[in-house]
């Protein structure tokens, strides 16, 4: 179980990045995201990779979106403001529940110590949900070590604007509808399976306040240091 704890927490952190860069910006789109992850090549067992997340839904509204994720374990609720460039983080997992909020200048900061991506427009597209997406191949240079993302993007629902913080993503000018993101253990494949346009009310971006505030390091040493 408590191997299980390290798993999701871990896979907490990676969405908190993969997931920042998906909403519209520019253009005006009310509505719901969904996607599908996959893990095709996780090295984890059976028992533990059910336990990871399998759907992620992103509701957005103006200046604000909600990234909901549900696990064996408990839910993740990811609500950023576009307009003050931060973030907040909700975590109910086993009982307990934490907010983990991220200003702007805490993610300058992370975004300065991550190596700076390059990014090749191709002229292969694909229809994802509906929607004719451009290939981006998003190549990084990490100590030498060469990584590189296919990336499907769309302009029809918006520029890049809210990619402040995800710094392998930012420099895609769109929405994306199909990404990956890699861990040591496994690599996530994002895919959207549906946009629905609606209306959403305003409280769905409000802070519920029987959540306890918590740091990111006091988070990762209440479930043992992510493993380590």
């Amino acid at each position: 179980m408590k191997r299980n704890t390290y798993v999701i927490i871990s896979v907490i952190f990676v969405l908190s990045l993969s997931t920042s860069g998906i909403m519209a910006g520019g253009k005006s789109f009310e509505g719901i995201i969904t996607y599908k992850i996959t893990y095709p090549d996780s090295k984890y067992t059976e028992s533990q990779q059910a336990m990871l997340p399998k759907m992620v839904a992103v509701t957005i509204k103006g200046p604000n979106s909600k990234t909901e994720i549900k696990t064996g374990m408990g839910n993740q609720v990811e609500i950023k403001d576009y307009t003050t460039k931060s973030s907040v983080t909700l975590i109910d997992m086993m009982g307990q529940k934490y907010a983990v909020k991220s200003t702007a200048e805490e993610i300058e900061k992370e975004n300065a110590k991550e190596p700076k991506p390059s990014i090749e427009i191709t002229k292969e597209t694909k229809v994802i949900a509906g929607y004719t997406c451009k290939k981006a191949i998003v190549t990084v240079n990490d100590d030498g070590v060469i990584s590189k993302y296919d990336v499907f993007f769309t302009d029809e629902l918006g520029p890049q604007a809210a990619n402040f913080d995800n710094p392998l993503y930012k420099d895609i000018d769109g929405v994306m509808l199909e990404f990956s993101m890699k861990t040591p253990q496994f690599t996530m494949v994002f895919s959207a399976t549906a946009v629905e346009k609606k209306n959403i009310s305003g409280k769905e971006f409000e802070i519920p306040s029987d959540f306890t505030p918590i740091t990111k390091d006091e988070l990762k040493s209440k479930f043992g240091g992510m493993g380590q």
